[in-house]
């Protein structure tokens, strides 16, 4: 079941925030008009990736520097090493996320 975690306004383009969908952390981005979603912990110290910086579809973390890809949760360093993904649906112009 999605669940409505923002509005499009709410995330400008290029930037993301931590949501929280039935007690889970999760970061949502709009990358050029597309809304992905990710967990929100780094796998290597479990940093804040909704506060990271998003250039184009590429993530980094705050605290130690590592960018993983947002429409795939893969790390750049390590596609091995990959984040949860979540679906993402729009419906007019609330953003649902199911998790």
């Amino acid at each position: 079941m999605a669940t409505k975690v923002a509005s499009r306004a709410d995330i400008a383009e290029g930037t993301g925030k931590t949501i929280d969908v039935a007690g889970k952390k999760i970061a949502l981005f709009n990358v050029g008009g597309k809304f992905y979603a990710i967990d929100n912990e780094c796998r290597h110290r479990k940093g804040p990736l909704g506060e990271g910086t998003l250039d184009g579809s590429t993530v980094t973390c705050p605290w130690h520097g590592w960018e993983y890809d947002v429409t795939t949760g893969a790390n750049l360093d390590d596609p091995n090493l990959k984040l949860g993904c979540y679906p993402v649906k729009l419906e007019g112009d609330d953003v649902l996320v199911e998790a």
